[in-house]
């Protein structure tokens, strides 16, 4: 009931004409306008049904990743129980089994290369690795395995190794660290 009583400027209320308040909201639209223009482009939505060889693996929600996997998981099934009784295939799928596992070291051999650095990479494990790829690999010797196991476990353990060899080549000759990048105001590092 005070307030009521009380004008506008006592509120401290602004008080405006028709005019201002036309002018006032047409700028704002303009801002509106104008801060579209300048904001930033989101990247399209990527879908694994899309199938865009282009952007394979790089699907914008977990979900797609599932698809995939579930989609080859369940041709291969499919294919694997019509060629189930060809020796041919069997062995040619195991062997690729087989070589994929030796592979699995790879990639964090090539990052090093290219990096010239082995930074936040724990030897620890790659130690763990080594040892646990020798056993097996031993253990594939003296039990007499089949010959593709015997030669991508001396493939993974070769691979061990030259990580280990990259780990202490690069301590020995540590990489001056780059500067930073600086960011442009507004934008923020991830």
């Amino acid at each position: 009931m005070f307030l009521a009583a009380l004008s506008a400027s006592e509120l401290c209320i602004p008080s405006y004409t028709n005019v201002d308040l036309i002018t006032l909201l047409s700028r704002q639209g303009a801002s509106a306008a104008d801060s579209k223009d300048e904001e930033v482009k989101v990247a399209p939505r990527r879908s694994f049904l899309d199938f865009d060889p282009h952007h394979f693996w790089q699907w914008s929600s977990f979900s797609d990743y599932v698809q995939c996997v579930l989609a080859f998981t369940g041709v291969a099934g499919y294919i694997t129980y019509l060629s189930i009784d060809s020796a041919l295939f069997v062995e040619t799928l195991g062997f690729l089994a087989v070589l994929t596992e030796a592979m699995l070291g790879v990639p964090q051999l090539y990052r090093n290369h290219r990096h010239q650095s082995t930074e936040g990479m724990s030897i620890k494990m790659v130690l763990m690795w080594t040892s646990g790829d020798a056993f097996k690999t031993a253990y594939f010797l003296l039990k007499g395995a089949p010959l593709q196991f015997s030669v991508c476990g001396l493939l993974q353990v070769l691979v061990d190794l030259a990580i280990l060899g990259q780990a202490y080549a690069f301590a020995r000759h540590p990489q001056k660290p780059a500067p930073h990048a600086v960011h442009p105001t507004g934008t923020k590092a991830l």
